[in-house]
């Protein structure tokens, strides 16, 4: 089969990739992240705009102490310009159904 009738093209092979290294980016050492992250990756991230993207990618190369503090709103984000993103990954973690990641 080739590249074009598969759907496998370098495009969409990098895409992927990509997708991949965020998604492992966004598995995290503590669980309560996960449960945020995760679900807003899967169901959100590619209807963002790409300075709302570029800002989810900064956001994941951060400490979890740091996420934690910012994603529960016990903390402003360090990073002002931060604070849109982490809105978005709040509203969509009390707005959305979490049963499909109880096995996270």
């Amino acid at each position: 089969m080739s590249a074009s009738a598969s759907g496998d093209t370098p495009v969409n092979e990098a895409m992927s990739a990509e997708r991949k290294r965020l998604y492992w980016h966004s598995r995290r050492g503590m669980w309560e992240l996960d449960l945020l992250l995760i679900p807003f990756l899967d169901t959100q991230y590619e209807q963002l705009s790409p300075a709302l993207q570029q800002d989810y990618q900064r956001l994941i190369t951060l400490e979890d102490q740091d996420l934690f503090g910012w994603l529960m709103h016990r903390e402003k984000a360090s990073d002002p310009s931060l604070q849109p993103i982490i809105d978005l990954i709040v509203d969509h973690a009390r707005n959305g159904s979490l049963d499909q990641y109880q096995g996270l």
